[in-house]
């Protein structure tokens, strides 16, 4: 009982001393707009009742890594959150530019129907 009372002093003295900067401003933007992602993918998918990654979904996930790789590289310093952002950032980025090759195919088949 000791323990969890001396995590609980520390988890409110952190609270106390909580600043927040530009970096964390960042890091915290980073943070809303990679969640948000799975409330648009929800919202697609009950709308469509189909499993369903909109385009949305990707861009949110771009925007977020990019803001969270920036925190924790600038702002932090923190290797962990580097590697748990850097493949999620990648793997987005892959994605949209698969869509837009897609796209593209499709806008050219078209043209030519």
């Amino acid at each position: 009982m000791d323990f969890l009372q001396h995590e609980l002093v520390h988890i409110l003295e952190s609270l106390r001393r909580f600043e927040l900067t530009p970096w964390k401003m960042v890091g915290l933007l980073g943070s809303v707009m990679f969640t948000s992602r799975w409330f648009v993918q929800l919202y697609f998918t009950r709308k469509l009742k189909r499993v369903v990654m909109p385009l949305s979904f990707w861009w949110l996930s771009v925007i977020g890594s990019a803001l969270l790789l920036s925190y924790f590289i600038f702002g932090k310093n923190d290797s962990v959150g580097i590697l748990s952002n850097f493949f999620p950032a990648f793997v987005s980025v892959y994605n949209l530019i698969v869509h837009m090759r897609e796209v593209k195919r499709r806008d050219l088949v078209e043209s030519e129907v």
